[in-house]
């Protein structure tokens, strides 16, 4: 496979999803922010479209691509699920290592005092988004269009509700309405630099793809767990919270077989 095309599809594809930060915190510049339940039910459906991202349009992919290796052992379980604990683990890493700031718990990792709270902010998110871009660069270099397109495009579906989450918690430390949008859009800027390094590394050797694929699902999952959920269970709206994972999940099924 030509690792030029794979790179460029990679690149607009996860710099598409990436934007859509931008376009879900447009509101704040309007002055209409949503309620609370309403953003946690919203971040729920962005869980429930990396949930199922993770699974379908990454992990079963990463056990059909190790399967021709292997004549039905466990080998292709066995790859998948330590590519899973390793992108796991990476992001555990980076979330315990870099100074950073969650919008509610505060700082984590070392202590940043020299670091502006914005850039403690801008961190905090690069770790979130990193994987996302990575999962989309990977889809495109494992099946082309039709594997990386509903990954861009579940993924900039549960980009929206995530910049304007990250918007309304920068009004909230006193930021003005353009530079809380600006900074939310900036966000996503990080997921084209995930996308080329993922597409990158799998066009460059074919056999690392089973391993990549899962990585970038293990990294997801973290994110998922870590960050999402347990920000749309603190204020009581579990219900909703709930609700919004399921829509997304189903909605990102059906747009992975529909398109893939």
């Amino acid at each position: 496979m030509d690792p030029l095309p794979t790179l460029v599809l990679a690149f607009l594809g996860s710099l598409a999803a990436g934007a859509m930060t931008a376009v879900g915190a447009l509101p704040v510049l309007a002055g209409r922010v949503p309620s609370r339940g309403m953003r946690d039910l919203s971040l729920g459906f962005a869980a429930g479209v990396m949930l199922a991202a993770s699974f379908f349009s990454l992990i079963v992919p990463a056990l059909e691509a190790a399967a021709p290796d292997f004549e039905g052992d466990a080998g292709p379980a066995a790859i998948v699920s330590l590519a899973i604990l390793l992108g796991m683990g990476v992001i555990a890493l980076m979330n315990e290592r870099l100074p950073h700031e969650h919008f509610r718990s505060g700082r984590e990792g070392p202590e940043g005092a020299a670091l502006r709270r914005v850039w403690l902010f801008i961190i905090a998110i690069t770790i979130h988004n990193f994987p996302e871009g990575l999962a989309v660069g990977v889809g495109f270099a494992a099946g082309g269009v039709a594997g990386g397109l509903p990954l861009a495009l579940g993924i900039g579906l549960q980009n929206a509700p995530e910049g304007l989450a990250v918007a309304v918690a920068l009004l909230g430390e006193g930021y003005e309405k353009r530079r809380a949008w600006g900074i939310a859009a900036l966000t996503g800027l990080v997921e084209p630099l995930g996308g080329v390094l993922g597409a990158g590394v799998i066009a460059v050797s074919e056999p690392l793809l089973p391993w990549g694929l899962a990585f970038a699902a293990g990294a997801m999952l973290y994110v998922i767990s870590h960050e999402i959920i347990p920000e749309t269970h603190r204020s009581g709206h579990q219900k909703k919270a709930t609700a919004g994972l399921a829509v997304g999940l189903v909605l990102m099924l059906f747009l992975d077989v529909w398109l893939g």
